[in-house]
């Protein structure tokens, strides 16, 4: 095809898109009066309004990004040609236009090559500017001589990153693609250095889930959890984009968030809370509230008397307890038993009873005394208060005494330590919510108590762990996955590296590589894919002042600034970001400007040098770290 008969597809399927997008706001207009009650059309105003948002995002950017073209050993495919884009497109006959990326005709497009065509005889990629179709370039796999570099793919891999970040599915590497596609109950967690392309793989693993699974997932739901706002602002358009609006992407504290933080832990403390023998002692705490049956249980309901033994009543609790339920759960199993017992002495004399008379007896003042007693309703907040007034009993044998002290706190002022235990009581009381698939980035940087918040989300899902042991940054920060992914409850899932870097260029790499030799974790180091980039290094008295000359500079060039300095700076731009250190993790700039670095430990001095994707400066007036210096 040539240059206008693309054009002349582009603007058909635009058109046919707008034509599907009128369709679908149509219906969410009269979904309501075709309904037959209130809930179905509730539900199917929901499923439309989702539908016709789906549709609407970026109506006017590319649509398609390749082509394929399957010759006669293309099986099924054979002589047919697929435009391949971000999300399904048909013509009014409701024959396909542009394909989803995430069919499974698609994995193609990322998998041929010229060793395997897999039945295609041309793949066509395109190259845009916006919303234009600016050329493209044809590989002839069938021929095998097919290229293995691609000029579209370089510079959509290399292009300035003004704004939020972007999506990847006209660059996903097949490596990459393995760990997109991994079925639903499979968790897996992505190793990968910064460039790597770890957080848009486990973004693209979630839109390709919801594609596969989508009934399954809309009911049990999609979390990603990522660091800090900053980071979850900067992904927030790549689901979106490929026509995914209805997950949740929230920080871990924002999840745990069910009182305000209006205290700060010091060190000592922070690292006790954070440890998992808190979950024994919590636990402890808890269960520590039970007691024991003192004496029969009698009810009377008019002149009707009915009575449980004590030893029906203990051997009630031991059955209750012997079934590991939830505390609040296993509550309501030993009334419900209890009221089963009663009932059966009813019907043995001749009475009829229903569920009016069982709910009464329920909620009786004997049985409710009893229980009270016996296993007592609790709040989760009232159950870490008492612990950290006096952890002595709980914490016995456990935390040591300089441990319990470092805790013990008189008044109630909550921490964000002492929401992640609230939460642990919550979940030993009662099952939290949960979903269908989690994504947790910067995973490394989580404690163990924040893992077991984590795993109790996903008990009956899967997890897409991404994180780089080299930028652990906290003080529970993990040294290797094994560890951490059994508190996450997936000791099974399989850990992947992903070694090349895509988006940091060879110039930044080459430093931070020497970087992590000292750093004590395990990991590979990563091979830049891209051979251009510059660093510059400048000893400078003026801090300040030579900071804000190499912003300047830097304005000069097309692209985002990072300026990653302990001080404030007048933004001369819009396109100027001025963080600290600890705050630009999981952010990428194309130029960045580092201030400084002998002030930075060792693996946030890592996370700072990697956050350029095409210049860095670095700019010093003490001695550089011997690891970086030139």
């Amino acid at each position: 095809m040539t240059m206008d008969e693309e054009r002349a597809h582009l603007a058909a399927s635009r058109a046919a898109l707008a034509r599907m997008l009128d369709l679908a706001r149509h219906r969410v207009a009269t979904g309501a009066q075709v309904a037959g009650d209130r809930y179905t059309a509730e539900t199917l105003g929901r499923m439309l309004k989702s539908y016709a948002k789906e549709l609407a995002e970026e109506p006017d950017g590319p649509l398609y990004f390749g082509r394929l073209r399957f010759g006669r050993g293309g099986g099924e495919h054979s002589g047919q040609c697929y435009y391949i884009g971000r999300r399904h497109i048909t013509d009014e006959a409701g024959e396909p236009m542009v394909i989803d990326w995430r069919a499974p005709v698609s994995r193609t497009f990322y998998r041929a090559s010229a060793r395997d065509p897999m039945g295609v005889t041309v793949r066509r990629r395109y190259g845009w500017r916006g919303g234009t179709l600016t050329g493209f370039e044809d590989e002839h796999l069938e021929s095998g001589l097919a290229s293995s570099a691609s000029r579209i793919v370089a510079e959509e891999i290399e292009r300035p990153r003004v704004g939020p970040m972007r999506d990847i599915v006209a660059t996903i590497q097949p490596d990459q693609d393995d760990l997109v596609r991994a079925d639903l109950d499979e968790s897996v967690c992505v190793q990968g250095a910064p460039g790597t392309g770890k957080t848009a793989v486990g973004l693209h693993r979630a839109a390709y889930l919801l594609y596969a699974h989508r009934r399954r997932l809309k009911r049990d739901g999609v979390l990603v959890i990522g660091p800090n706002p900053a980071f979850l602002e900067y992904i927030s358009a790549v689901l979106p984009a490929l026509g995914e609006v209805d997950v949740e992407q929230s920080t871990l504290d924002q999840v745990l968030a069910r009182r305000p933080v209006t205290a700060t832990d010091g060190d000592e403390a922070a690292a006790v809370k954070h440890d998992p023998k808190m979950a024994t002692v919590l636990s402890r705490a808890l269960y520590a509230r039970l007691g024991e049956p003192a004496g029969p249980l009698t009810v009377t309901e008019h002149s009707a008397r009915w009575r449980i033994s004590e030893h029906a009543l203990g051997r009630l609790i031991g059955e209750v307890w012997q079934e590991s339920l939830p505390y609040g759960i296993a509550r309501e199993r030993l009334r419900s038993r209890m009221v089963g017992l009663l009932q059966r002495q009813a019907e043995a004399r001749g009475y009829s009873p229903g569920a009016a008379w069982t709910r009464r007896m329920g909620r009786s003042r004997p049985v409710r005394e009893f229980l009270d007693h016996v296993w007592p309703a609790v709040r989760p907040e009232d159950v870490v208060a008492a612990l950290l007034r006096d952890p002595s009993a709980a914490a016995a044998g456990i935390l040591t005494s300089g441990e319990q002290e470092a805790i013990t706190r008189p008044r109630t002022k909550w921490s964000a330590a002492d929401l992640v235990l609230i939460d642990e009581v919550a979940g030993l009381i009662d099952h939290p919510e949960s979903f269908g698939h989690i994504v947790v980035d910067e995973a490394q940087d989580l404690s163990p108590m924040e893992c077991r918040a984590l795993a109790r989300r996903s008990a009956h899902g899967s997890l897409t762990v991404l994180g780089d042991l080299a930028q652990g940054t906290t003080p529970w920060a993990a040294s290797g996955w094994p560890e951490q992914l059994a508190h996450l409850g997936k000791p099974k899932a399989q850990v992947i590296a992903l070694t090349a870097g895509f988006r940091v260029p060879g110039a930044v790499l080459a430093v931070a590589n020497r970087l992590l030799a000292t750093l004590d974790v395990d990991v590979p180091p990563t091979r830049a894919v891209r051979g251009d980039g510059s660093l510059r290094v400048r000893h400078a008295e003026d801090l300040r002042s030579a900071t804000a000359e190499a912003v300047r500079e830097a304005l000069e060039h097309e692209g985002s600034i990072g300026v990653i300095a302990p001080f404030a700076l007048d933004e001369p731009s819009d396109r100027v970001t001025v963080l600290p250190a600890a705050m630009v993790k999981g952010l990428e700039f194309d130029h960045v400007v580092l201030v400084e670095p002998a002030d930075l430990a060792p693996r946030l001095l890592y996370v700072a040098l990697t956050r350029a994707v095409s210049r860095l400066d670095i700019i010093h007036r003490r001695p550089l770290p011997a690891a970086i210096a030139p």
